[in-house]
Parts: C-alpha cells; sequence; structure tokens
C-alpha cells in the first residue's frame, strides 16, 4: 500500500478522472480510471482509494475490472451513492466493435458502444466483478436521447426520494449535451429529458450537478473548446443553472466558465464531506511519465488536485482551500533554505499591478486586474502545451494569493478562491523573489 501526502498520484502506471467520490462508513473513498499495464491510456479500470481526511491517501488495490461481456473493453467513468446501506457504484460500460489486432486496449477506429452499468458493496472495500454487476441502461439507439457512442460518466444523486442520472453526451457529434435519467429505487431507470447547448462543446463529459442553498451549480468537461493545435482542448467547467425536478428541464443562467484556468485539470468529481460542505477533486494532466529510482512505484502519470470546496456568493462560484487542507500547514519558516524542496510548502503573499512573485522559477504576474502565470522556465520543452496562465479581472487592486507547492504540482488560489490556476511543473529550484506574507511546510 502506498501513503501519498496531499495529492493522490498514480500508484503506478496510468490513471486519470477520479470516479465514485464519497463519504462512506466514517471514510472517503476515491476511485479513478486505471490502467494496470503501463504508463498510457488504455483498457480502463477502477483503482481505488480511501482517507480519513481527504488529503492523505491509501491506495487499496483495483476495485473494478471488465467481466462481462457490455464492459469488456473497459470500466468507463461514474459516481457512487450510498442506498439503504450500501455502496451503489454506477459506471460506463465499453464494448468495443472492432478489434484492433496490434493492441487489443484501444478499439479499432474509434468503435465502439457504451452501456449504463451498476456494481454494489456490502462495504465499500469489496467488490465481487462476477456476481454483483448488472446493466442498468442498455446501450442508446435513439439519437434523440443520447449517442450510442458517446454517452456516459453517470453522475447519480437522490433528492426528494428520487434518483437521478446525469450522463454526458453529444447530439451528431455537433452539440455536447447533458442527457437525465430518472429511477425510484437507484437499479431501474427511464428517460427523463436533455440540455443541449453549444457551451458543451462538441461532446459533454463528466456532468455534474448538485445544490448549494437554493441554487443549483453545473459542472462538465466539454470537448473541443479551445483553439486546434495545442494539447489539452477538453476544458472542466461550470456555471449557475435553472434545473427543475422531478420533470429534468435544465438551463444554463450566465457564463459557462472555467474551473481552473491552469487548463491542466480536467474531469472534476464532487461529494459532500463528513461536515456537509460541498468538495471537488479533479484530474491533473501530466505531459510526461515521472521516473525516479528512488520511487517504488516505478514509473508513474497522474495525479489528482487538493481538495477544494465549493461556494457560490452573489452569483460567483468560488473553489476553496479545504480545512483539512488548512490544517496540514503549521509550521512556519523565515526563508526557503528551511524547507525539503520534496516536501509540500503553502506561501501566502499579496499582488498588485505591475508587480511579479518568483516561486521557485514560477512566474506570477498581476496585470490589468488579471493574475497570470508562466512556468516556461519549470515546464518540459513541449511546443503545443500551453506554459502561461491568465485569469480574468479580478476586480481588485491587490489580489491576495495562496501558493500550494508540491513536486510537480502547483496550485495558486487567488482572493480566497475568487478563481484557481493549477499547472503542472517539473525543476522546481529553490529561489523565491516577492512581498512574501507567510511561508509554511506541510507536517505530516
Amino acid at each position: 500500500m502506498i501513503r501519498d501526502n496531499l495529492h493522490l498520484k498514480a500508484p503506478g502506471n496510468w490513471i486519470n478522472d477520479p470516479n465514485g467520490f464519497i463519504y462512506y462508513k466514517g471514510e472517503y473513498h476515491l476511485f479513478y480510471q486505471h490502467f494496470p499495464y503501463g504508463t498510457r491510456w488504455g483498457t480502463m479500470h477502477w483503482g481505488h482509494a480511501v482517507s480519513k481526511d481527504l488529503v492523505h491517501w491509501e491506495h487499496l488495490g483495483i476495485a473494478v475490472f471488465p467481466t462481462k461481456a457490455y464492459d469488456r473493453n473497459g470500466i468507463f467513468s461514474g459516481s457512487a451513492l450510498e442506498i439503504d446501506g450500501k455502496l451503489h457504484l454506477y459506471y460506463t460500460a465499453v464494448r468495443y466493435l472492432e478489434s484492433n489486432e496490434e493492441d487489443i486496449h484501444c478499439s479499432w477506429n474509434d468503435c465502439y458502444e457504451a452501456s449504463q452499468a451498476m456494481i454494489t458493496s456490502e462495504d465499500g472495500r469489496h467488490f465481487d466483478n462476477w456476481k454483483d454487476k448488472r446493466q442498468i441502461i442498455p446501450v442508446i439507439t435513439d439519437e434523440e436521447k443520447g449517442d450510442t457512442k458517446d454517452t456516459r460518466d453517470p453522475k447519480v444523486w437522490e433528492e426528494d426520494g428520487r434518483y437521478y442520472m446525469v450522463l454526458g453526451s453529444t447530439y451528431q457529434k455537433e452539440i455536447g449535451r447533458a442527457v437525465f435519467f430518472r429511477s425510484a429505487d437507484g437499479t431501474s431507470w427511464e428517460y427523463a429529458g436533455e440540455c443541449r447547448t453549444p457551451a458543451f462543446g462538441e461532446t459533454l463529459e463528466c456532468p455534474d450537478v448538485f445544490r448549494i442553498g437554493d441554487t443549483y451549480v453545473f459542472v462538465g468537461s466539454p470537448m473541443n473548446v479551445t483553439e486546434a493545435g495545442i494539447e489539452h482542448r477538453h476544458h472542466a467547467k461550470c456555471g449557475l443553472a435553472d434545473l427543475k425536478l422531478p420533470e429534468c428541464s435544465m438551463r444554463l443562467l450566465g457564463e459557462f466558465r472555467f474551473i481552473d484556468y491552469g487548463l491542466d485539470f480536467y474531469a472534476p468529481q464532487t461529494t459532500l464531506d463528513e461536515d456537509g460542505r460541498r468538495v471537488m477533486i479533479g484530474w491533473i494532466r501530466m505531459p510526461e511519465v515521472v521516473r525516479d529510482e528512488k520511487d517504488k512505484r516505478g514509473s508513474w502519470i497522474g495525479m489528482m488536485s487538493m481538495p477544494r470546496v465549493v461556494e457560490v456568493e452573489n452569483g460567483h462560484i468560488y473553489f476553496r482551500v479545504h480545512p483539512h487542507v488548512d490544517a496540514c500547514y503549521s509550521r512556519r519558516c523565515l526563508s526557503l533554505d528551511e524547507i525539503d524542496m520534496d516536501r509540500p510548502f503553502r506561501i501566502k503573499a499579496p499582488i498588485r499591478d505591475g508587480e511579479t512573485l518568483n516561486v521557485c522559477g514560477y512566474q506570477i504576474t498581476m496585470e490589468d486586474g488579471c493574475v497570470c502565470t508562466d512556468r516556461s522556465s519549470v515546464f518540459p520543452e513541449l511546443g503545443n502545451y500551453r506554459t502561461k496562465a491568465q485569469t480574468p479581472k479580478t476586480g481588485k487592486e491587490t489580489c491576495q494569493l495562496d501558493i500550494f507547492v508540491s513536486p510537480h504540482l502547483i496550485e495558486v488560489f487567488v482572493n480566497d478562491g475568487q478563481y484557481v490556476i493549477t499547472h503542472v511543473v517539473y525543476g522546481l529550484r529553490k529561489k523565491l523573489a516577492g512581498k512574501i506574507e507567510e511561508l509554511l511546510v506541510e507536517e505530516c
């Protein structure tokens, strides 16, 4: 078993989307897309990790893997729900229609079909992949209700005594849509409606909808929404929504904006923590495999963000540092000379227009009311990846920055979560220049 501080990292080989995020029986469960045979995408399994505090994670191995005809080629993303004391995992089951004889882990000509399935567990730790699975929504063949291939990533929740499911989909490969189903028992499902909008790109992935007070927030990852020729054209976005239940009609209210302006953050999922806060974790897309001779995992790629509390104030969605993360940083330092660069640390600093803060080679500036970052000196020379990022205008003359630095990752929270920039980094060095208010180190 591997324990990682503050960020859940791949246990070896490949991970991507967080799945089945839930607080269940006194601990947090986070499943994730996992290819256990190499540092690349392939036949998806669900890896499984647990935590008492959302920041220190323990890997438990593989929980869900292909065993049925309908999921023989992959256990795609999904969610978790507790019903009558049992843990229910909902996922997209994939079956290839054409085989690639040279690589059985990829479909030929991207030709496959998707259905929705579930597996149950009595304790959230043991899963019988042969006996406890069932297909709950067969392959959709009516294009008015979904796409045969690109309808996936079920997020299931209970509200007012009914169960609801939202799936990401596309209409004729031209416009993204959210497709809704409903159920009386969480097992038998009926089609309920859709929300189709250009804001969802060409295809919508990993939808999530939840209430904060009287306000619904919709989160999704629309595909092909930024310029071609640059890696990562698919991005996680959020907006307020008018959702009417039980009819499942929805429309977005106002801007559907990026969740994280570093644009390395994708496919987030939320749950309620032990105190009822809405908390989010997302996948951090890494451009290069990590190879560290000191790391018992060997080569690996993929990690998760720190947990973020989602709140709505005056119509704006904030993503704030979770209190459990706050509690991890208790030792104050006077300079970087006191810090082990292999351990996470935190910097609190103000910044004004025209000022620059250099954090270990990572440059943060404020220009015309926007916080801008540049990772070009601590990032590989990969020409098709973005090295610069920028928030929208903050409306502030001075911005307060809360910066979390760890091996491979920097997360910058602006004005208590008004905006966030998360960037994968490499080759950080002991260099700090700017107006620093506080320098803190993580304590295990």
